[in-house]
């Protein structure tokens, strides 16, 4: 299982400060929402936990530093879907999820049938083996996130990086992406999510880490963390909180 903590983590692009002195512990077996409003940091934010951004501040994966860790040995600790991502090459379907294969394989070496299994879970988990022989360049967007989250479970990695998971997804996908997310979390894995929807997080997460203006907002428990002052100091809005989570938006504070 996988740890991550981060410490004064800080991002500057093109000298402006987008991310300042972020700092948490995560934890095997918690499935953790990151939340912000549009521009507060969150897709820098796990950017910079996996190298891709320079930063201050440090992050360590199990207790080491992560730039001790290859790419490959991190790819596979750590399976990363981005957010938003273009396809480009008119391959099928089960080929892209193969592609989640990569960290564990050597040059030019071939698919073993263990290989082969976990693609054929990822895409049965993710519900998008009925498109194994579909071109993935012609899918609609909802299939296509849901093909691209495949192809991160495919990795087998313990921890999963998600920006956004939920994108383009119906309801009831996103319910069920949500559900794939915390059967994860259950089975001992750390899922770290990028959400929009805070009924979503607030049901299903663990715990969540609020951004505001490239800094923590609050940390912690759904419940103790969104508040009606949170929700207003944060995303400028009043909201309905019923049972089982449920967080409805209402209004905008004007």
């Amino acid at each position: 299982m996988v740890s991550i903590v981060a410490k004064g983590l800080g991002v500057t692009l093109s000298k402006r400060r987008v991310l300042g002195e972020v700092s948490f512990a995560w934890a095997p077996g918690a499935l953790v929402g990151v939340l912000g409003p549009n521009g507060a940091g969150k897709s820098t934010l796990v950017r910079a936990l996996l190298g891709l951004l320079p930063h201050s501040g440090v992050v360590t994966i199990d207790d080491a530093p992560r730039q001790t860790l290859t790419r490959a040995a991190l790819a596979r600790r750590i399976a990363y879907l981005p957010q938003g991502q273009t396809l480009h090459w008119p391959v099928t379907v089960e080929r892209l999820v193969a592609l989640g294969r990569l960290p564990h394989l050597a040059p030019f070496s071939r698919l073993s049938p263990a290989d082969r299994a976990a693609v054929a879970e990822a895409m049965a988990r993710a519900d998008v083996a009925h498109l194994a022989t579909r071109t993935a360049t012609e899918l609609s967007g909802g299939e296509r996130a849901r093909v691209l989250l495949a192809r991160a479970l495919a990795v087998g990695a313990p921890a999963l990086i998600a920006d956004e998971p939920l994108a383009s997804l119906d309801p009831a996908h996103q319910i069920e992406g949500m559900e794939l997310l915390r059967a994860q979390a259950d089975a001992g894995g750390l899922v770290v999510a990028v959400l929009h929807d805070l009924t979503l997080a607030a049901r299903f997460c663990d715990r969540v880490l609020v951004l505001a203006d490239g800094r923590v907002a609050a940390d912690g428990a759904p419940g103790a963390v969104l508040t009606p002052e949170l929700l207003a100091r944060v995303y400028g809005i009043t909201a309905h909180m019923g049972e089982r989570g449920l967080l409805v938006p209402l209004d905008r504070i004007r």
